[in-house]
């Protein structure tokens, strides 16, 4: 069935929905504008010009627009320093330089959001390869337990790390209020120990970011909310001046940090993407609460409900099995801008520990910022959805994924 002809057959569901969601499309319209007044004031602030978009070459030196681009990113999420770079080839890359940049050897990582993301697994050594650090973990994505922390803060526990985004786990994402009392308790008990948030999928769904509750660092990806489908890849770190620093050094050398490494191509792509950012979430969060309201209406379990507050872009959708999982993902591809005649299977992937399927049909490779949907081929066989560049794009897409399920 043709996109738009999807669209009508179901217009009598579709306008329902968007009826009992309207207030909550309201709540989303004054986040993006308190978030694009902060974006905004940034770019006046430092006299953001046109001479900011300029190539380097070689080692980058001198780079005042790659400079003016990490002062950009420190000032918009409220840390002392940034370090925004297109040698980054993921937010797991951006996470891993500052854990490994900051813990020493001998020194414990505690995850009070439970087992991370499958791809940081891989990286700190708890898959697939003998543990390359002291790690430990809580599960607290449903509320602090005072004793569980008192536990794992050990006096060997230098790093805690919070993971604000679900990944491909059945918990919910946690909102800024949530990383707030995690951080706050944190501190109370030893203020000597840094945090480190996975800032991946959450940028601007909210007014403040990590640093403004008391993070000290925070990694994030550029093809995900940031870059709003314009930045080609790279990734980010903001927080303390000094952390954004042993971060740089991990990422380039000691010694070299955070002044070398040019920047060709990419800096007015970098620029005009964190920009956009703020109405491109806004317009990825409506996407998701009409998706979450219409498939509760379906009868499935959706995660998080249309009401709730979100502390990421992603929309979990249960189907109870696998052919439905194929089917919902094969859906999203052929309404897609790019690809949209290929068929996805699953299949392994680089950091998973499941086949793999994704439906990505997208200007920028694995880009999160538009919109997709993938799922582990697993049980309960929940298909995770995010992004998208354009609510209408997403209205549409939604329609063929309920036409098709309908056919089953």
């Amino acid at each position: 069935m043709k996109t738009l002809e999807a669209l009508q057959r179901y217009k009598h569901i579709f306008d329902a929905t968007e009826e009992q969601i309207k207030e909550r499309f309201r709540m989303i319209d004054n986040i993006v504008l308190s978030n694009q007044g902060r974006v905004l004031t940034a770019f006046q602030d430092l006299q953001v010009d046109e001479t900011c978009f300029y190539d380097s070459t070689g080692y980058g030196y001198n780079d005042f627009g790659r400079e003016k681009l990490d002062a950009l990113y420190a000032s918009v999420f409220g840390g002392e320093a940034g370090l925004v770079r297109p040698q980054y080839v993921s937010g797991t890359h951006a996470i891993a330089s500052a854990i490994y940049g900051v813990l020493k050897p001998g020194e414990r990582l505690v995850s009070l959001t439970g087992r991370p993301y499958d791809t940081l697994q891989k990286a700190l050594g708890l898959t697939g390869f003998s543990n390359s650090v002291l790690y430990d973990e809580a599960d607290m994505c449903n509320g602090l337990v005072e004793s569980e922390l008192d536990n794992v803060l050990a006096s060997d526990t230098a790093v805690v790390f919070i993971q604000r985004s679900r990944g491909y786990g059945e918990r919910r994402s946690l909102t800024i209020n949530d990383i707030q009392i995690l951080i706050s308790a944190v501190k109370q008990r030893r203020p000597d120990i840094t945090v480190i948030v996975d800032n991946c999928y959450g940028e601007f769904t909210e007014e403040r970011e990590p640093c403004h509750v008391g993070a000290d660092l925070v990694a994030g990806s550029l093809i995900k909310n940031p870059g709003a489908g314009l930045a080609p890849g790279g990734g980010y770190v903001v927080g303390r001046s000094d952390l954004v620093e042993k971060a740089a050094w991990q990422l380039t050398a000691p010694g070299l940090g955070s002044g070398i490494g040019c920047m060709s191509g990419v800096k007015r792509l970098f620029y005009q993407g964190l920009f956009l950012a703020p109405h491109q979430v806004g317009q990825s969060l409506k996407g998701m609460i009409l998706a979450a309201a219409l498939f509760s209406k379906l009868g499935y379990i959706v995660s998080p409900h249309w009401d709730e507050d979100r502390g990421d872009v992603v929309q979990a959708i249960r189907l109870g099995n696998a052919n439905k999982l194929l089917t919902f993902c094969r859906a999203v591809q052929a309404v897609s801008p790019i690809d949209s005649h290929v068929i996805p299977s699953p299949a392994p992937m680089v950091g998973y520990q499941d086949e793999i399927i994704m439906a990505a049909g997208t200007f920028v490779q694995g880009s999160s910022s538009e919109f997709s949907a993938d799922a582990p081929l697993r049980p309960p066989y929940s298909v995770f959805m995010q992004g998208g560049l354009t609510y209408e794009h997403i209205k549409l897409a939604l329609s063929a994924v309920v036409a098709e399920l309908d056919e089953q």
